[in-house]
């Protein structure tokens, strides 16, 4: 089977698959045919048959035959993927992945091809001796077998050797990563003991100056208040001083209207005087005339009444008797 790119080996387990394909495919025309010779000698004994006759007995026939075929069918579907499984699996074993053109099962050349063969093949095989019932089937292991084999093992050993020799490399990268990281964390250590030394001196200077600041800001808010105090008391000494000079003058005030007013009065009570004496009171002398005799009269306070006529007859004095002198009015 040149023409279709196969080796001897392989063109042999053709031949026995399709041995095996005809003698299955005469068994079911042997069934086919047993099917018309029963309907024949169980149903066709009468001489005339009429329309619904012949038609179930076509009906029944046909039912037999449908279901022959169906079965071979079925049977020749699961025998090809039997025939696959075994060509896998012997292709697994090597670690080989076959690929499969289902398009090609219709292609009509190579179908004729393939019918061609059979033919030339199976008509000449009548007069050749069967050879092919003493080769082992399916024999996975032979001389070509054993040499790829052993190129495979020398391949995986030649891969191994590498992957050891990575390995030590490898080995080595990740223990010089290790010291290296290693120093990294030391130094990283020292680093943050130096920042922390840093800090705590930074804190305490920082500390210091915040105390020194906070002390400054006491002295500078406690001098302020004591200035403030200060303030405070000698606004309120001035104001008491003030208060105490207005009521002088407001006192002033009112004895200077009590002088002129008794100046005013005294020329109508018939004659005195005024003078004040080392206390700041004021005293008033009204001198009356009785016979050759004169009175002092002390007056030491007096209200007037102030009115249109307050220097007239409606002014109020209180009189008080004099201890020397007897009162007289």
């Amino acid at each position: 089977m040149a023409e279709l790119g196969l080796n001897e080996h392989h063109r042999n387990e053709v031949i026995n698959y399709m041995r095996f394909a005809r003698s299955r495919r005469g068994l079911r025309l042997k069934t086919v045919d047993s099917c018309f010779q029963d309907l024949k000698e169980s149903r066709l004994v009468e001489e005339t048959f009429t329309v619904d006759e012949v038609s179930e007995v076509l009906s029944g026939l046909q039912a037999v035959v449908y279901s022959e075929v169906e079965s071979e069918l079925i049977n020749t579907a699961h025998t090809n993927v039997l025939l696959l499984r075994q060509l896998f699996s012997q292709a697994e074993k090597w670690y080989l992945k076959l690929q499969t053109d289902i398009s090609e099962l219709e292609n009509r050349e190579l179908l004729e091809q393939v019918a061609e063969f059979e033919k030339a093949e199976f008509t000449s095989s009548n007069k050749k001796p069967i050879l092919d019932t003493l080769k082992p089937k399916l024999a996975p292991l032979n001389e070509g077998g054993t040499e790829l084999l052993n190129k495979e093992i020398e391949r995986l050993q030649e891969e191994n050797e590498k992957l050891k020799s990575r390995l030590k490399t490898i080995e080595i990268q990740a223990t010089q990563a290790l010291d290296e990281k290693s120093k990294l964390e030391r130094a990283l250590q020292d680093l943050q003991l130096d920042q922390g030394n840093q800090k705590d001196f930074i804190k305490t200077q920082d500390l210091n100056d915040l105390e020194n600041t906070v002390a400054a800001l006491k002295s500078e808010f406690q001098k302020t208040l004591n200035d403030k105090t200060e303030n405070q008391k000698s606004l309120e000494e001035n104001l008491a001083t003030a208060k105490h000079d207005l009521l002088r003058v407001q006192e002033q005030l009112s004895m200077a209207e009590k002088v002129r007013l008794v100046r005013v009065c005294l020329p109508k009570w018939g004659g005195g005087g005024t003078e004040g004496d080392a206390g700041g009171q004021l005293r008033i002398y009204l001198v009356f005339s009785q016979g050759v005799s004169q009175r002092v009269l002390e007056i030491s306070h007096f209200w007037a009444l102030r009115e249109s006529s307050v220097f007239g007859t409606k002014l109020s004095v209180e009189i008080k008797k004099s201890p020397l002198l007897p009162l007289v009015w």
